[in-house]
């Protein structure tokens, strides 16, 4: 238990809770409610942030953590909810690339992203790939668009997890970039589009690193490129695509925690301060690799910086790409 109140971010928010009490507002009447906790997911049970809010959960010790899952309308349900909670700290959100990406995607978006949140860390990165079935003879990515380019009746479709998504805008941007006639695949989630590429229904993927590093391992897939900024730790021999020929090019996918608009700063710096110390302790960062997380830990207002600079590009580029969420 010692090392999973370690990795636990709301174990951290129990200690910062009670040294700034005084800036929240009176627990109810119950004598109880001070005690709980609620984060919430805005995604189904099994994904990447519903297993880290779990791990949380079930390592608290002082606290009581209400894990609920409110999925829906690609976490806007949920985000919504998050939106208009009390700012009492009792109260966090487990959110992802979705909140700078759906306002532009999905009509009627019940919050603003930057208005309706208070911002208290980018906790950890997840890598989107560029794979390809092994039966494709592209090594590299140069080699996979001059394959395109010549038999675009053979290698012209790519799967992702969803419309939308930040492997789908990954593609898309890649696309333009590559100046090829790639067609998106969307799938119902990761691991759909896994089992495509896998069967080579469809030749190209964009997913995150999670849903096929162990396919990658056993050369079931072959990895051309990572689509962040710097080559991954977790395979640390895939160059980028920025340095396998288009400088510049990053599509980030990251997990982070905000709480409502109004939440006392002191909460979300004291929670920030701790979870950026406890992202860098060997056993959490051996426990995100388990789970394909990259630790960041960032201040609230490099995040909320982060948060704004990726709605400016998303906003731009979705516009100018026609891409809209299917009804």
């Amino acid at each position: 238990m010692k090392f999973a109140a370690k990795l636990s971010v709301l174990a951290l928010l129990s200690s910062v809770l009670s040294g700034v009490s005084a800036h929240a507002q009176a627990p109810a009447a119950s004598g109880k409610s001070d005690d709980v906790i609620r984060m919430i997911v805005p995604f189904a049970p099994g994904g990447a942030s519903d297993v880290m809010a779990r791990v949380v959960a079930q390592s608290l010790q002082k606290r009581v953590i209400v894990v609920e899952n409110r999925p829906g309308a690609g976490g806007n349900l949920g985000m919504a909810y998050v939106a208009h909670a009390n700012p009492d700290g009792r109260t966090m959100g487990v959110v992802s690339s979705s909140l700078t990406i759906n306002p532009f995607i999905y009509k009627d978006v019940p919050f603003d992203p930057v208005k309706n949140f208070a911002p208290v860390s980018n906790v950890a990165s997840v890598p989107t790939l560029l794979v390809v079935h092994p039966s494709v003879p592209a090594k590299n990515v140069k080699e996979l668009v001059e394959l395109i380019k010549a038999s675009p009746d053979k290698y012209n479709n790519y799967a992702s997890s969803g419309v939308g998504t930040s492997q789908h805008l990954a593609g898309e941007l890649f696309k333009r970039r590559a100046g090829t006639d790639l067609l998106h695949i969307p799938y119902n989630g990761a691991g759909p589009a896994t089992t495509a590429v896998l069967s080579n229904q469809v030749p190209i993927a964009f997913l995150g690193l999670p849903s096929v590093r162990s396919l990658i391992a056993e050369g079931q897939l072959r990895a051309l490129a990572v689509t962040t900024a710097e080559r991954s730790a977790m395979l640390p021999d895939v160059p980028t695509i920025a340095e396998s020929g288009y400088p510049g090019f990053q599509v980030d996918f990251w997990q982070g925690i905000v709480m409502p608009a109004g939440t006392s700063p002191e909460i979300t710096h004291r929670l920030s301060k701790e979870i950026a110390e406890v992202v860098k302790l060997p056993e959490v960062r051996e426990r995100m690799d388990q789970l394909g997380l990259e630790p960041v830990g960032s201040t609230p207002e490099a995040f909320g910086e982060q948060i704004k600079k990726e709605l400016d590009l998303w906003s731009r580029f979705i516009k100018d790409a026609h891409i809209t969420q299917p009804n």
